[in-house]
């Protein structure tokens, strides 16, 4: 059962956009505890070394928003209109029991490895 070079990458980068994906939304909420707009949100999570698209990262936001898990506000700054968003008091609460399982989850990982 051998795999082609194309087809194993093709299977790896499936796999890892799936692993990525719920790892991604946990990252949002979290530093989400302070407020960002969309430009200081992907630098803050790219210091943090996890790069994320925009193409990624606005389809996100507004799906967190939509399931009340976020607040967002237009503001102007720096004479441009930016739209900040936080946590909700439901985010918040989200954010706890989502990084509750996330330790279990790491802790049973690394049992396992």
């Amino acid at each position: 059962m051998g795999y082609s070079m194309t087809a194993a990458d093709n299977l790896f980068e499936n796999l890892r956009l799936e692993l990525r994906r719920g790892s991604l939304a946990l990252a949002v909420l979290a530093q989400l505890r302070r407020e960002h707009y969309g430009y200081t949100l992907r630098k803050a999570l790219a210091e943090r070394g996890l790069a994320i698209e925009e193409s990624t990262l606005y389809p996100l936001l507004r799906r967190l928003e939509s399931q009340g898990l976020l607040l967002s506000q237009w503001r102007e700054e720096d004479k441009r209109n930016k739209r900040f968003y936080r946590l909700s008091p439901a985010g918040e609460l989200m954010l706890v029991q989502l990084l509750q399982e996330w330790n279990t989850i790491n802790a049973s990982l690394n049992s396992i490895l």
